[in-house]
Formats: structure tokens, sequence, C-alpha cells
């Protein structure tokens, strides 16, 4: 039996942003910033964007795909390749459901927005979903 001092403390929130810096990362998955650069290299499903000079940013797929991971490794066991096979032949009802922001509350005093820019947010959502449908098809 664990004691109060074993017992894993819960991960905090993860806030509704679009992109996480390696650090932010690693404090949300309390996993250090170069394990995660080497878990990159041996998980083909952790896939950060890489922008100026090969600075890596997450998106929330990234990180609940990170906090799997840690899951896999830290919580349940697995070794780094049981942990990729079991990722691997996982079904995909099973991976990490995707957080999706709640829509913020509208403003009823301000006036509606144009129907082009409505129509550009629709297109952009849907640009989106199709991207994560790749990353882990249905």
């Amino acid at each position: 039996m664990k004691t109060t001092a074993e017992q894993p403390q819960p991960l905090p929130e993860i806030p509704r942003k679009r992109y996480f810096a390696i650090g932010e990362v690693s404090d949300l998955c309390a996993v250090k910033p170069h394990v995660l650069r080497y878990w990159e290299q041996e998980f083909p499903q952790l896939k950060p964007i890489k922008r100026r000079g090969n600075r890596r940013y997450y998106q929330i797929d990234d990180v609940l795909m990170v906090r799997h991971i840690r899951s896999l490794l830290y919580e349940q066991g697995f070794t780094i390749g049981g942990a990729r096979q079991r990722l691997k032949d996982q079904p995909r009802v099973e991976r990490p459901k995707l957080a999706i922001p709640a829509t913020p509350t509208l403003n009823h005093d301000a006036t509606p927005a144009p129907q082009s820019r409505k129509r550009q947010e629709l297109q952009d959502i849907r640009s989106e979903l199709e991207r994560l449908l790749q990353r882990w098809p249905v």
C-alpha cells in the first residue's frame, strides 16, 4: 500500500492556449525538458511544431499525448518499447481524448460578426479538426 508521500501529485489543469513552449509542457506534465526531447525521438505520435531556431511548440493534443506516455511509463510500468507498442496497437478510441476549449461566451450587446468572418472561423475550425483526424484517424 502506498503512503501519501508516494502517491502521485495531480497534474495541473491545461490552460486554454494554442501553443505551449517546452518549459510549459514540462511543468504541465511533470517531466523534465530533456525527457520530452528524448520522447520525441522514441514516440512517433509526439511531433511538436518546430519554428525559428528549432524552438518547439506543443499543441494541446501533444500535451495530452505526453501525459498519456507519462502514465504508461511512470504509473503503469511500461518500458519505452512496451509503451511505444501499446500506443501503436491501442484501439483509437482509447487514445487520449482531445480537450476542445469551450467557445467564449457571446456578448449579446455587441454587434454580430460579419458573415465572412463567421465563415472564416468555421473554415479554421474545420481545418483544425481535419488536422486532428489525420493525426488520430477514427
